[in-house]
């Protein structure tokens, strides 16, 4: 599960990669918009800032915008900047080397087996989904 900080940085800069080209974005219609509570948002930008996924300008015109277009940056990217790591589950983390909490054989688990391969398929996804997918609007 997303903690809730990558799933408002997702949220702001899905908003921002609708903007994308246009004028640099102010922290408040970003927070407005996405209903984001402001002085949580400014940390995750500032976050996001730091990784380079986004700039900032100051001034009248000043607000936030993407450095790379939104089909260049994929959720694994903001998920990895936010979180470090996607592991679901503990034992995926585990390279065997350390004994399971929960199971004694890691090889033969079949229990880890099954939660590797969601594992795989969530890296998956947010490698092949991008900032430009999420702008798409979606058929009823």
């Amino acid at each position: 599960m997303l903690a809730r900080k990558t799933r408002y940085a997702i949220m702001a800069l899905t908003f921002l990669a609708r903007e994308y080209e246009k004028e640099p974005v102010a922290i408040s219609r970003i927070a407005k918009s996405e209903n984001i509570p402001q002085r949580f948002l400014e940390g995750i930008l500032l976050t996001l800032k730091r990784c380079g996924i986004l700039n900032s300008t100051r001034g009248k015109i000043g607000g936030y915008y993407l450095t790379k277009a939104p089909q260049n940056i994929t959720l694994l990217d903001v998920v990895m900047y936010m979180e470090g790591n996607i592991a679901s589950f503990d034992c995926i983390l585990n390279t065997g080397e350390e004994e399971c909490e929960f199971c004694k054989n890691q090889s033969t688990c079949n229990i880890r087996d099954v939660f590797m391969q969601i594992h795989n398929r969530t890296i998956e996804t947010l490698r092949c989904t991008t900032l430009h997918d999420l702008t798409i609007p979606k058929e009823r």
